[in-house]
């Protein structure tokens, strides 16, 4: 990449993808070198910095975090404890707040949603959180302590237009390399990838991708069920997913990390819910599967949910 910006070549980088199929962004290395003077003022990254990385590079979000940290001759370390910034998923935040947590360490979480729960939990164990939303095609977004905090990264324009998320930004990508993706483009300037959300005073909440699922004729969008989920201040993750009904095709399921979040989850979704929107089954795992770049799998979680392992369980 340090390379390719000397030389003012484009770059072919593969992405984790949403839907857990690869594929190739093209972009300007200086759509990534331009946005590093703000994500150093958010974060304190700099000179006499340290970065402990433990995702794979594969993600871009990994990628970006290497590439910027080399462009500062800031070396990479191998713990946390060797560290003064880390770049992690929420699934691996939860997994550093298991062990002995270095005090002051700053964290720059993404990849997936940031729940304030889980930040007040980091806060309170000595860290210093951030969070930022984005994706591969369009890099950073938005910014901000967690994820109902995320305010429009700087030099960057967000629009939500019937419920999707636009974005015109210097960041953008140049499209792809191969078989296309989510990528859309207006006159005016503004990209999408389909994700939804809303801006509520500045601040943009982000639901997801869609994921629409048949319950019993009617189309139900999992990632709008799992938005309002989150407003029972859950704890733990709060994930759903569809699995199979023999007579409705579908129903939804509610899984949960933390078993003692199950009354206040399961009230939000009685009080705010309607029929075939309302998760009809409860399960708890302990632990999410997370895919290679880190991320939440919902196949693999609707699998651990459906399956003969017994591996998620019931909650009454």
């Amino acid at each position: 990449m340090l390379a390719a910006h000397a030389d003012g070549a484009p770059v072919s980088l593969a992405t984790s993808a949403t839907s857990g199929r690869p594929r190739a962004v093209v972009r300007t290395t200086a759509s990534w070198f331009g946005s590093f003077p703000a994500v150093e003022r958010l974060s304190g990254l700099g000179p006499g910095s340290r970065l402990w990385l433990p995702g794979p590079l594969g993600s871009t979000m990994n990628l970006f975090a290497a590439v910027h940290a080399a462009s500062l001759s800031v070396p990479l370390v191998g713990t946390p404890r060797q560290a003064t910034h880390a770049v992690l998923t929420p699934s691996a935040l939860l997994t550093l707040l298991d062990d002995e947590v270095p005090a002051g360490l700053v964290v720059v979480v993404a990849g997936d949603r940031l729940a304030p729960a889980l930040h007040g939990r980091a806060v309170a164990a000595g860290l210093v959180v951030h969070h930022y939303y984005g994706a591969a095609e369009l890099s950073f977004v938005a910014w901000g302590p967690h994820a109902e905090a995320l305010r429009p990264f700087p030099g960057v324009e967000v629009d939500v237009r019937d419920g999707e998320i636009w974005v015109r930004s210097p960041h953008v990508c140049l499209g792809y390399d191969g078989p296309p993706g989510p990528l859309r483009r207006a006159p005016d300037g503004f990209v999408t990838v389909g994700d939804r959300g809303a801006l509520v005073d500045g601040r943009l909440q982000v639901a997801g991708r869609p994921d629409a699922v048949s319950v019993g004729g009617t189309v139900v969008e999992t990632a709008d069920v799992e938005a309002v989920l989150r407003d029972s201040q859950a704890g733990g993750q709060v994930v759903v997913v569809a699995v199979p009904h023999r007579r409705l095709g579908h129903v939804l399921a509610g899984v949960l990390t933390e078993p003692a979040d199950l009354p206040a989850v399961r009230a939000t979704a009685r009080r705010r819910l309607e029929g075939p929107h309302r998760p009809r089954l409860w399960f708890h795992l302990p632990e999410l599967p997370v895919t290679a770049a880190g991320k939440t799998d919902r196949d693999a979680v609707a699998a651990l949910v459906s399956g003969p392992t017994g591996a998620a369980r019931r909650l009454v």
